[in-house]
């Protein structure tokens, strides 16, 4: 089997995965001041091991003074977890920004005074590869260490000056789920300089709504079915939910008998779909947005074929929503220009990056700053549609205009510790 390497890595907890009963966890991050009742308290020692379930990860623990990033994981089932984090210091100032999994944005730049503490809460998803006791999902060898499969929850503070004071994790069965399915361009990107509108959604609702996603690169319709990711979706997926089906940009390179936009691909689409409604959740068709090709006179050239109309006709067949990435983004990258969409994608000079030998020019795949404009084009297009989600949009979002993106000279992005030269799978 292809991928024995990556499901030997998980057999150790198996049993954890369908055994363990809800959890709910108060840490205290006060260097063995007085403790809060029912709170756990942690120093710089707390490692985290798998004997223990909690504890720093990945990279140095922090001490008072610290300003560097830090990674804390606790070890749970599968499921949605509400998060407490209460930022800031009793003897600093701080800027923290908050990310989980594989770098989930939350919360960002969030400014304490010495002394002041602030309450971020939010919803987060944690899953890993096991569909039942004899069945899993099929990942790919570079997904084998990605916090998004493993089984941990693992959160990010990063910012200028990070500081924790409290976290509070508790498990959560009936928030609203919104499942995301897709390729390279939406799932959650682990490393710097990658990134994509899956994983900086979240940011922008509130802790009522939890995001899933399940994306992941080089990903067709088919490809994602077959490996089992739906089917993992849906042993988690509840009446009242959404999946966001986003395809188009490896299916249309798929070649042979019955392959099509018209054929294949809208099969496929409807076997989402009817999915979707068959568990009582809202599924939602989101055209693949452009790629970054322009002409002579800088208008963009349409590069996925018939695969854009095609789900704009399921769409109209299945009498359901549709957010036309596709239509959007060609007035965003027109409006920045050819060498101002150059910002929003991974277009940086060698040497940016540790190991970077070479420049890298990816005009598919976005830095933070592109995926930030590419959510918002989404939040704009959920706004058209006028989706019941809606309800959950955090009150300091502000309205948007693919016509006129936000200045990239302005975007602030603390990167994490960990990049990859390496391009996602697919184009």
């Amino acid at each position: 089997m292809k991928d024995m390497k990556c499901y030997v890595a998980f057999v150790i907890t198996l049993a954890l995965a369908f055994n363990a009963e809800a959890q709910s966890f108060k840490f205290c991050f006060n260097s063995g001041k007085k403790l809060k009742e029912g709170c756990i308290n942690i120093t710089t020692m707390d490692r985290y091991s798998t004997e223990k379930g909690y504890g720093y990860d990945l990279y140095p623990s922090p001490d008072d003074k610290s300003k560097t990033p830090f990674f804390f994981s606790v070890s749970v089932p599968d499921g949605n977890y509400h998060v407490i984090a209460v930022i800031g210091s009793k003897y600093r100032t701080a800027e923290t920004t908050i990310r989980g999994e594989s770098r989930r944005l939350f919360y960002e730049n969030q400014k304490t005074k010495k002394g002041e503490l602030k309450t971020c809460a939010f919803t987060i998803n944690k899953r890993d590869i096991h569909i039942s006791p004899t069945e899993s999902v099929h990942i790919k060898q570079r997904e084998c260490k990605k916090l998004n499969w493993d089984d941990k929850l693992t959160l990010e503070f990063n910012g200028d000056a990070p500081a924790l004071s409290e976290l509070i994790i508790e498990r959560v069965e009936h928030v609203t789920t919104a499942f995301l399915c897709g390729n390279s361009t939406v799932v959650d990107q682990d490393n710097e300089p990658w990134c994509s509108w899956g994983q900086i959604i979240p940011r922008f609702f509130t802790d009522r709504i939890c995001f899933a996603n399940y994306a992941e690169s080089g990903e067709a319709a088919n490809t994602f079915i077959a490996a089992g990711r739906l089917k993992k979706a849906l042993t988690q997926i509840k009446q009242g939910d959404y999946i966001f089906i986003q395809f188009g940009h490896n299916d249309q390179k798929e070649k042979g008998p019955g392959i099509g936009a018209y054929y294949s691909f809208a099969t496929n689409l409807k076997i989402f779909i009817d999915e979707a409604r068959a568990h009582g959740a809202y599924p939602v068709l989101v055209t693949p947005m452009q790629r970054r090709s322009f002409n002579a006179e800088g208008k963009i050239i349409d590069t996925h074929g018939d695969y854009p109309d095609a789900m704009r006709w399921v769409a109209r067949r299945e009498s359901m929503p549709l957010i036309d990435l596709n239509a959007v983004t060609r007035v965003l990258y027109e409006a920045m220009g050819v060498e101002g969409s150059k910002h929003a994608f991974v277009h940086y000079p060698a040497g940016t990056y540790p190991g970077q030998d070479s420049p890298l020019a990816d005009n598919t795949h976005f830095n933070p700053y592109g995926a930030y404009q590419i959510t918002k084009c989404v939040i704009e297009e959920m706004k058209r549609l006028e989706l019941p989600i809606l309800k959950y949009l955090r009150s300091d979002y502000i309205a948007y205009d693919p016509a006129h993106p936000d200045d990239w000279a302005n975007f602030k992005w603390n990167n994490s510790p960990f990049t990859e030269i390496q391009k996602p799978d697919g184009n």
